[in-house]
């Protein structure tokens, strides 16, 4: 019965007192506390308590008693209380349907035209948004690195787990090569799957995934790369387009090997 008892509102306590006062006619405190295996020191003020809510009296004497009431009386009470609240509830509910519905109602009557552009410029936001745009690949990347990077190559696992599972191009800007722990990171990944190429210089940071979004970043004109603005855009017509020019640079990029040749061996070469 004690779970049935604390649905309707009682304690634990309170409800195991109640069954132990149903037994007696009437009981001490300390008969109370030792049949509902109730602490001592808590037992005075659950019986009080019992008292307030009707489902128990007091009868005075040289030791006080406490008597249970009738249990069509005492649950009766507990299920009054209980309507009572709910009715306090569907007052309180149908209130707030009347305030919000309009609020809902205008809402959904505004369309944001641009809702498919992001704009993000914290470079913390802006590595959490470019990871989760790596988890959710489903056949292509395509990117454009260029420094200063947000998450150098021998840090990107996540890129590391996608160029082995997906397609994945990139082209590199020969300055990758400057970082020994940077080019190690791109030698990873080529060796995981990824089609990597190099060129002298990127116009821009950029993502494709799988032709329907672009991650793509903006210098600003006057503080440079020290201020980079990131547009993330839903928009697979603008990612078919931004595809082809990838290619054109793709294409006219070096291999791992033919950079390396080209830019370390000839300068140890030529030291």
């Amino acid at each position: 019965m004690i779970p049935q008892l604390t649905g309707l509102g009682l304690t634990s306590y309170e409800a195991k007192a109640y069954l132990a006062l149903l037994r007696r006619d009437s009981s001490t405190a300390s008969q109370v506390a030792r049949l509902a295996g109730v602490p001592r020191q808590r037992v005075y003020d659950v019986l009080a308590s019992l008292v307030g809510k009707g489902l128990a009296v007091a009868r005075p004497g040289s030791v006080v008693k406490y008597a249970a009431t009738a249990p069509d009386i005492a649950l009766e009470r507990l299920l009054a209380d209980h309507r009572q609240r709910f009715a306090e509830v569907e007052r309180t509910t149908a209130s707030m349907i009347e305030e919000l519905t309009p609020a809902y109602q205008a809402g959904q009557e505004h369309t944001d035209p641009l809702e498919y552009i992001e704009v993000l410029r914290d470079k913390h936001a802006i590595n959490e948004r470019f990871e989760e745009l790596q988890r959710g690949v489903k056949r292509e990347i395509l990117v454009f690195t260029k420094p200063p990077y947000a998450t150098p190559a021998q840090e990107n696992v996540e890129g590391l787990e996608v160029a082995r599972t997906h397609v994945a191009r990139s082209v590199y800007e020969f300055s990758a090569f400057d970082d020994p722990a940077f080019a190690e990171g791109v030698r990873r990944f080529i060796e995981a799957g990824e089609d990597g190429r190099f060129v002298a210089e990127l116009p821009l940071k950029l993502v494709i995934i799988d032709e329907t979004i672009v991650m793509f970043g903006m210098e600003d004109p006057v503080a440079g790369s020290a201020e980079l603005t990131i547009m993330v855009v839903e928009h697979p017509s603008l990612a078919s387009i931004l595809k082809i020019a990838f290619n054109a640079v793709w294409e006219q990029g070096l291999t791992f090997e033919q950079a390396y040749e080209e830019l370390v061996v000839r300068r140890r070469q030529t030291a």
